[in-house]
């Protein structure tokens, strides 16, 4: 018999196996599964005669070969496959789940809604200290639970307003990851940048630190184009996941660069080129801590999602950037032409109902 898609010939009579058998590309010798990892497996040629593994023998120094006779695990001398085991989709975007208030039913007027928001997000303070200042200086009484219920049911609204806002976009990207206090544990917060329009591109919260992590970052920052750029480069810390996040992504036909800043001093070329665009990332992260730091942590993971997705809308679309000018990342007219801050949030609140109406419309 013949194969009618590859033209393999076979009979009734040989035994073929039940799986696929993965295969070095080199010497097309069978490939040994020899780590499991809670993302990927991890298959070794072991074949000495590998062409790819006698290069790289062949490459050492003289004074590579000595520690590679002492010390052959400090050399990634062999052929290595990550077989990754997570469902490749489009990964869905975390947001919170259901709103606790109806902000058509709001007891507050517009303009509360949008003082609160003001100094919640604005200037940081947490719910008890934004409360106190609506009853001290405004005489609004309301309780701090109820800020964080507006938080949430405004963020719903937000979030898909600024994850699919069509940005302009340049070809400089950065991103790391930092951590956050959720109902007293460490989760973490990865942030990707576009470091010359100053526009925040990805930002979901994980509870690890890991490769699936890095792969949902690094999925929004594609989902933010068109189409995907041959020369799409981004920029990261020396963290392995990434290159696996990249390992991932190539496997299904999506290509780019990943450039790795690694320490605190230039110690290689590529970290002494790209390191300031490390420095930018690493300041957008001290941007965000100065604001989160008076919350005191969040209490739950679908408040923590809530008030990162308010700082992305804040730093995006209404907080002026000095490296900018003194210009908001995102320029809308209907924004730039109202008095105070707590008017513009109140627009960009009905700009994002006029956008998912047009979506559902």
């Amino acid at each position: 018999y013949q194969c009618k898609v590859c033209a393999c010939l076979f009979n009734q009579k040989n035994q073929y196996a039940k799986e696929a058998i993965l295969k070095c590309p080199h010497c097309l010798k069978t490939l040994e599964k020899v780590k499991e990892r809670k993302d990927f497996d991890i298959y070794k040629c072991k074949n000495n005669a590998c062409s790819f593994y006698q290069r790289n023998l062949n490459g050492l120094s003289s004074k590579d070969r000595k520690r590679f006779k002492k010390n052959p695990q400090d050399f990634k001398m062999r052929y290595l496959f990550r077989q990754f085991h997570i469902e490749y989709k489009p990964l869905s975007k975390e947001s919170p789940k259901k709103p606790k208030v109806d902000l058509s039913r709001l007891y507050v007027s517009p303009h509360t809604l949008g003082l609160i928001l003001t100094y919640h997000v604005n200037y940081g303070l947490s719910a008890r200290k934004t409360a106190a200042l609506m009853k001290d200086v405004h005489g609004v009484e309301i309780s701090h639970q109820s800020i964080l219920n507006y938080e949430n049911s405004v963020a719903l609204l937000l979030k898909p307003y600024v994850d699919h806002y069509p940005y302009e976009l340049s070809d400089q990207f950065c991103g790391d990851e930092t951590y956050i206090r959720v109902g007293g544990r460490w989760r973490y917060l990865f942030f990707f940048f576009d470091a010359v329009k100053k526009i925040i591109l990805a930002y979901p919260v994980s509870r690890n630190r890991d490769t699936q992590a890095a792969i949902l970052a690094i999925d929004e920052v594609l989902t933010k184009f068109k189409e995907v750029p041959e020369d799409l480069t981004i920029v990261v810390d020396g963290n392995p996941i990434y290159l696996l996040a990249q390992q991932f992504f190539a496997q299904h036909g999506i290509s780019f660069d990943i450039k790795q800043v690694i320490g605190l001093t230039n110690e290689d070329p590529v970290s002494a080129e790209y390191r300031p665009l490390k420095q930018i990332i690493e300041r957008l992260n001290r941007t965000f801590k100065g604001n989160y730091r008076q919350t005191y942590g969040f209490g739950s993971e679908q408040g923590s999602v809530s008030y990162v997705t308010l700082f992305v809308a804040y730093f995006n679309f209404l907080r002026p950037h000095s490296a900018l000018e003194g210009k908001v990342p995102v320029l809308q007219p209907e924004l730039l032409q109202l008095p105070n801050m707590p008017a513009r949030w109140t627009k960009l609140i009905g700009l994002a109902q006029d956008w998912i109406e047009d979506q559902t419309a």
